[in-house]
């Protein structure tokens, strides 16, 4: 299997299509990391875009080496090119914007974000998807999840030690929602107890890395580039190292799985072992914190729906999909069209790129009804595409799912009066709603 990273080609900065027939509306730059950081994702604009302008067309400054996109903001839109890989590949470009950028950081990490399964077409994907299946499985999940139980109220424990101390208020992220789906994490994969407290800090760069990498003019000081730079090499070989020793001391855990899969009769090589490596650690982690912290806002801001789970805990189960749909913690996919297509009337040629918007998919109103509204009794409300669709679907939405469902039954029962205190950060992220800072107030005396 040829390296995604050694065989993309560059991407053309100065592209344009032949046909638009949209004018992109102004009103927001999706390609400015810096104003996801400041407003989060912008569903306002995403109104806008399926009004006037559904598939359109984003130009990239001429001083960036990034390629032009069209971006998806319908649901239907979404959804057809999300089913449709044989027409649109995830592996001719990658499924983030700007690979030709990131060439510019680390070059093991930049490798890494191409190398692995996520990036991958046929053959190669579902052979893979299907060696981590034994770890997302019901049978497995329903015994993780009693793990899952006694961590979540320990985290409470511990939260609620912090709030007493302060006025009753605490930083949900990072005394919570970063630390739960770590845990669950490195309970699948087998990270030693004693190197946990290693994936978060790692989380935190990697969070970082498109602003550092991405942004020549970024104000960052000498000492953080570092610091990140060391944390980047210390994760890798941290993953060389645990993948190295399964290989040759095999345990029962999702790392062994991963040293041991094969491609072709042969075993991956490093490359593909950092790509699985990041894979793993970044999109196990990220978005189910991002949702954690997400949904505890809703409940926030729609009290009705929080006093009905306060009301009647069973409904949890059906409050989460539709938080999911709200919350949309992955942003964005990138596809690379390998034939011609159409969306809504715009046609798509060869070669071009297209980026699926989920947040803006998931509040389309000829879909959901009252779309920017938390209803978890929605007849539809199973119909989100938080997870995608298709072969590239979330493999861990039963993992994400357990243990949103297991983290909100206990928070309520727990503290009933917690509230969303208003204050909140976003990281400088336009691929994954980063939530960096969520302030909430328990509500106990």
């Amino acid at each position: 299997m040829l390296s995604l990273s050694e065989t993309i080609q560059p991407e053309d900065n100065s592209y344009r299509p032949p046909h638009i027939k949209y004018q992109t509306p102004e009103g927001f730059d999706l390609m400015d990391i810096m104003a996801f950081a400041e407003h989060g994702q912008p569903y306002e604009y995403f109104h806008t875009l399926r009004a006037q302008a559904p598939v359109a067309w984003w130009q990239p400054p001429s001083d960036i080496d990034v390629a032009g996109f069209w971006s998806l903001s319908r649901y239907e839109d979404v959804k057809k090119c999300d089913l449709d890989a044989k027409t649109f590949s995830s592996g001719k470009g990658g499924i983030l914007m700007g690979y030709s950028a990131r060439q510019q950081g680390p070059k093991r990490l930049s490798g890494a974000a191409l190398n692995s399964m996520i990036n991958l077409d046929q053959p190669f994907h579902i052979p893979l998807r299907m060696a981590h299946r034994p770890f997302f499985t019901p049978d497995y999940i329903a015994h993780l999840q009693t793990r899952v139980e006694d961590e979540v109220d320990r985290l409470l424990d511990n939260m609620e030690a912090i709030a007493k101390k302060n006025d009753g208020k605490v930083d949900m992220v990072t005394n919570f929602s970063e630390w739960l789906p770590m845990y669950t994490l490195c309970e699948m994969l087998g990270i030693d107890e004693k190197d946990r407290h290693k994936i978060v800090r790692w989380m935190h760069y990697l969070e970082n890395a498109q602003y550092i990498i991405g942004n020549p003019d970024a104000k960052v000081s000498p000492w953080f580039i570092m610091k990140f730079l060391w944390n980047i090499r210390q994760m890798f070989n941290y993953g060389q190292k645990v993948l190295q020793d399964r290989r040759k001391n095999p345990r029962d855990d999702l790392l062994t799985v991963i040293a041991t899969t094969e491609v072709d009769g042969e075993p991956m090589d490093q490359s593909y072992l950092d790509g699985s490596w990041l894979l793993i650690i970044f999109a196990g982690n990220d978005t189910t914190r991002n949702s954690l912290s997400g949904t505890m806002r809703l409940l926030t801001q729609f009290k009705d729906q929080k006093q009905m789970l306060l009301d009647d805990p069973n409904l949890v189960p059906a409050m989460v999909p539709e938080a999911l749909r709200l919350v949309s913690p992955v942003m964005y996919m990138r596809r690379t069209a390998l034939a011609e297509a159409e969306f809504s009337g715009q046609q798509i040629m060869p070669g071009e790129k297209v980026v699926m918007y989920y947040g803006a998919a998931n509040r389309d109103p000829e879909v959901f009804q009252n779309p920017d509204q938390m209803d978890m009794h929605r007849n539809n409300v199973q119909d989100h595409l938080a997870f995608g669709t298709g072969p590239h679907v979330c493999l861990g939405q039963r993992i994400a799912n357990m243990q949103l469902e297991t983290a909100y039954k206990r928070i309520l029962d727990r503290f009933p009066n917690i509230e969303w205190t208003g204050k909140q950060r976003h990281a400088p992220n336009n691929f994954v709603n980063a939530i960096s800072h969520l302030e909430v107030d328990l509500g106990i005396q």
